[in-house]
């Protein structure tokens, strides 16, 4: 029987998030999960997934001690709890400024080197207590579905991209591996294909499926935006090598401080004849709707003010290291070595900087909410390609 949180239907009322605790057994749910061709009995013990998931617990251990004031807000959903304040939909400036410390507060747990870290979705998720009436008719969905999250703090992560097979066809074309509906019922959707780079979502309550890719979708079909519980009968998971098993096997995790711990596995989702009821849809059948889901739904500017904040405390980890680093050595006072350094420093506080510009001019939305300015999000888009290679030749 599955372990994890409830359809929105029938989620009881909660006024706290979910603790380490809940998080763990939740995932004790017998989702299929699959590595080096064996199946996964349970993956908060198997030694390929068991230090990450032990990293992603403790943010929720943070949701519930000191650091709470940081990372939580009350609810807007009338039950009189708190939440991480990335997963409100924002209204103000001040809300911006305080969802960006409440990732940078997460972040920090894993010195920012988790990217698909459960706030990560909630780029997407808050967007949907903003924007519902994109939705139609699937209006009501979109709200219980953000009721839901924002009470439960939910794991959420997507899967939005098709798997590389000849690209000069078209997605009809190559039906029998893609994603699409097989048949419609009065209860809901029978989906079966497959996405790639589902990063993390075996450690995750939900997969969000939509289509992301440069071929747009014509048919009916593939047109289609929704939400799977990873335990849902069909759904299969098949992951690459994990990075802390190898980093067990191969050392120990002083040798691999990073891989051991905050490995975020990416897979290749199946759906196998997957029943998708329609209180778990959000779009059907709107090809114009999905083909301009991403533009249009509000995630693009949320999602970019999520990584650059994140790639902000990474390098507050580097920038921080690195210092040691030359004062251990010796280094510390030649000159070129400071000019390194201060190339380092100067690049974190352009990300800050960013953060700071996205939270504090912001971009009306829909009305009285508010959107992290695009242009800014842009701009780290550009810096932080130019900035991590410029970093790995200096580091």
């Amino acid at each position: 029987m599955s372990t994890a949180p409830e359809a929105p239907s029938a989620t009881a009322q909660r006024v706290k998030p979910l603790t380490s605790a809940e998080y763990l057994d939740s995932l004790r749910d017998g989702r299929e999960i699959w590595i080096y061709g064996e199946r996964v009995k349970d993956v908060t013990k198997h030694p390929a997934f068991r230090n990450t998931v032990r990293m992603l617990a403790r943010l929720y251990d943070a949701l519930h001690d000191a650091r709470k004031d940081v990372l939580c807000a009350p609810t807007d959903t009338g039950n009189g709890g708190y939440t991480h304040k990335f997963y409100k939909a924002p209204k103000s400036a001040e809300d911006l400024v305080g969802a960006r410390d409440a990732i940078a507060e997460w972040a920090r747990v894993t010195y920012g080197w988790m990217g698909r870290s459960p706030d990560y979705k909630a780029a997407f998720l808050a967007t949907l207590g903003a924007n519902p009436d994109f939705y139609e008719p699937f209006k009501d969905n979109a709200l219980r579905w953000y009721k839901k999250v924002q009470e439960e703090v939910t794991f959420v992560n997507h899967a939005i991209v098709n798997p590389p097979v000849d690209r000069n066809k078209q997605l009809e074309e190559v039906r029998d591996v893609y994603m699409h509906v097989e048949k419609e019922t009065d209860g809901g959707l029978v989906v079966s294909g497959a996405k790639v780079v589902a990063t993390t979502s075996t450690l995750t309550h939900y997969n969000f499926i939509a289509n992301n890719g440069l071929l747009p979708i014509k048919t009916k079909d593939f047109a289609f935006v929704c939400i799977v519980p990873t335990d849902s009968p069909g759904v299969k998971l098949y992951c690459r090598p994990s990075y802390e098993m190898t980093a067990a096997a191969m050392g120990s995790p002083f040798d691999y401080p990073l891989s051991s711990r905050l490995d975020e596995n990416d897979s290749i989702i199946v759906f196998d004849k997957v029943f998708v009821p329609y209180e778990n849809v959000f779009a059907y059948g709107d090809i114009d709707k999905v083909n301009n889901f991403f533009p249009r739904s509000g995630f693009l500017p949320r999602f970019m003010f999520h990584g650059c904040t994140r790639l902000a405390v990474k390098l507050d980890f580097i920038g921080g290291l690195l210092l040691k680093a030359v004062d251990a050595t010796g280094a510390k006072d030649f000159r070129g070595v400071q000019a390194q350094v201060g190339e380092v420093l100067a690049f974190r506080n352009l990300f800050w900087g960013l953060t700071d510009a996205m939270a504090r001019t912001v971009t009306p939305w829909t009305p009285g909410h508010v959107l992290p300015n695009l242009e800014y999000g842009l701009a780290y888009r550009v810096m932080s390609n130019i900035a991590y290679t410029r970093l790995r030749e200096i580091v």
